[in-house]
């Protein structure tokens, strides 16, 4: 993962103060800044700078927020009579441009889960830009839920699978950073017992796919009194490499 010019709000989790002179460096130089929200009301987000400090996003300023990250970014607009307007918006817009602009499909980056529903997560790849990462991109063990993958605020890197830049969405996938068939294998052998956790079951009931690990999912025979997010265990019975299948007796 290559050094990221815009990063998601937090990623960091530390508190900054800034001095005057730091603040009127970063108005002059269009700097972006990173601080914590003290409180909203209808009109401005409130931010602490530091002792005695504070800066003021004006809500027209402030852009897509979502409540559960205390941490924005920001550039330092104005500065009048020791209060300091700032705007997320500014910095918003430059994130949206340098990811349509100059990530790649494939490429990796540093996000924190923002949303979870039931189609996938939304994920924040720098300073409020979000992309979405679909259910099935998440691993290749499928899942009912996100939720029992990830959780809102956890950081994790993603893969970019496609920009739409007409429509200025971005795709994302993590099942990539949990290795391949081949890398995964490698942890077990035939012969072994091993815990799985009980997944979907094939049609027609011909057997019912067992997780070995979120990349890697073999099969045993359907046994009808087993349930979805069931541990058990398993054997392994025969690894077939060259069609990356693994068949398993549930114990």
């Amino acid at each position: 993962m290559k050094n990221q010019k815009f990063i998601p709000e937090g990623w960091n989790s530390t508190h900054k103060i800034y001095t005057d002179e730091q603040l009127k460096e970063a108005k002059e130089n269009s700097t972006i800044l990173e601080g914590t929200i003290k409180r909203l009301d209808k009109n401005n987000a409130y931010i602490n700078l530091g002792k005695d400090k504070t800066g003021i996003i004006p809500k027209e300023e402030l852009g897509i927020y979502n409540k559960s990250n205390k941490y924005v970014q920001f550039k330092v607009e104005e500065i009048k009579n020791n209060t300091y307007i700032l705007s997320r918006k500014a910095v918003q817009k430059d994130s949206l441009n340098w990811a349509l602009n100059e990530l790649k499909d494939g490429e990796m980056v540093k996000g924190i889960v923002r949303n979870i529903k039931p189609y996938g997560a939304f994920v924040e790849i720098g300073s409020g830009t979000v992309g979405l990462l679909h259910i099935e991109d998440i691993s290749k063990a499928r899942m009912k839920t996100p939720e029992e993958r990830l959780k809102i605020g956890q950081k994790i890197p993603v893969v970019i699978k496609n920009i739409n830049k007409v429509e200025k969405k971005f795709n994302l996938s993590y099942k990539e950073i949990l290795g391949t068939w081949q890398d995964n294998i490698k942890e077990f052998k035939e012969g072994q017992t091993v815990q799985g956790i009980v997944r979907e079951i094939a049609k027609g009931n011909k057997g019912i796919f067992i997780e070995l690990k979120p990349n890697l999912v073999g099969m045993a025979e359907y046994q009808k009194d087993l349930e979805y997010g069931q541990k058990v265990n398993v054997y392994i019975k025969r690894i077939i490499p060259e069609k990356e299948k693994i068949k398993l007796i549930i114990k």
